[in-house]
């Protein structure tokens, strides 16, 4: 259960880290909210505003969460045999990532909506950045999805919170950026997005040697042992 969390919230890291579809913009757009809310404080305003996009963040998660464990329950006598596909599937995006190829890149990127508060637009923000940054991190938000599928199709209320943590874990993971960018000086936030751009593409590759690594290690532990 402690690795299937921790292996979320790495998967989060990645999603986020190799998002130059949004993250560079996101300071911009935090200080654009904190100067409809207050001009003398922008940065206590500004870190509001990034808990209002984690918490639209982690509220998708959930909900997508609770979607895939319902999905689970009604193709539970399945799901063991797809195991296979979904390690399967996992190897190959990993390998495409680290080729240097992104099969979602063409994907449209939706807008998010408004809301007449600063806050609520934060918080729609949130609940739309999954969706808007998979033209960079489809790969990666793919196969944390499929990797949450419960291949037991238990029926239980552990089974559903175990499912919801997993999500959860994944949204601090992709999240935490966004809540600490607003606090942070300029001068801080261009070195991280300097940093993050000039090393996107090792960012990328080394993401994908992670999700090749993830599904190597689940076939060994979860597949060849059944076999036996």
């Amino acid at each position: 259960m402690v690795s299937e969390l921790l292996q979320a919230f790495v998967l989060g890291n990645g999603a986020i880290l190799t998002n130059v579809c949004m993250l560079p913009l996101y300071p911009g757009t935090i200080a654009f909210l904190s100067s409809n809310v207050s001009e003398r404080n922008a940065r206590p305003v500004g870190f509001l505003l990034g808990f209002a996009v984690l918490g639209g963040i982690l509220s998708m998660m959930v909900v997508i969460g609770g979607i895939l464990y319902a999905i689970g329950q009604s193709f539970a006598r399945v799901l063991p045999l797809v195991l296979p596909v979904i390690y399967g599937l996992v190897i190959v995006l990993g390998v495409l990532m680290a080729m240097g190829f992104n099969p979602f890149a063409r994907l449209l990127t939706p807008q998010a909506p408004t809301a007449k508060s600063p806050f609520a637009t934060a918080y729609l923000y949130g609940l739309m950045f999954g969706p808007m940054t998979l033209p960079c991190t489809g790969p990666i938000i793919t196969a944390a999805f499929v990797l949450s599928v419960d291949s037991t199709g238990a029926l239980s209320g552990s089974a559903l919170l175990s499912r919801l943590l997993y999500f959860i874990c994944f949204g601090l993971g992709f999240g935490w950026p966004l809540l600490l960018l607003p606090v942070l000086a300029r001068s801080a936030q261009r070195r991280f997005l300097s940093w993050t751009t000039k090393n996107h593409e090792l960012l990328v590759r080394g993401s994908g040697g992670l999700l090749v690594v993830i599904g190597i290690f689940g076939i060994w532990t979860e597949l060849l042992p059944n076999l036996r």
